[in-house]
């Protein structure tokens, strides 16, 4: 299994964004080809150290990490990448990971 973590700031405006995210954003990204399944973390966010930046965090799985470069290289893909663009215009706002995930 593989996972696309996305994590947001604070945006400036929490209800607009969550109407987007909500809208807009999880059914474009449910079209993607290859994923599993779609978690998101929302409201504040909170890290031991006390940081309150994070406010929203979503989770994508699929069967590796070659399924999420695939499933990004299809015109679906490139509309969510540019659609996200929109949740978080300075990319300084988000933060992406892709990474293998193993059960322990």
């Amino acid at each position: 299994m593989a996972n696309m973590t996305v994590i947001y700031k604070t945006p400036k405006n929490k209800e607009a964004f969550e109407k987007h995210y909500y809208n807009v954003h999880i059914p474009l990204a449910k079209q993607l080809p290859g994923l599993r399944k779609y978690i998101v973390n929302k409201g504040n966010i909170i890290s031991p150290s006390g940081n309150e930046e994070t406010f929203w965090i979503g989770n994508l799985y699929f069967d590796n990490l070659e399924a999420i470069k695939k499933a990004f290289d299809t015109d679906i893909g490139r509309q969510c990448a540019e659609d996200r663009k929109i949740l978080a215009p300075d990319n300084g706002d988000v933060q992406i990971y892709l990474y293998d995930t193993v059960s322990v």
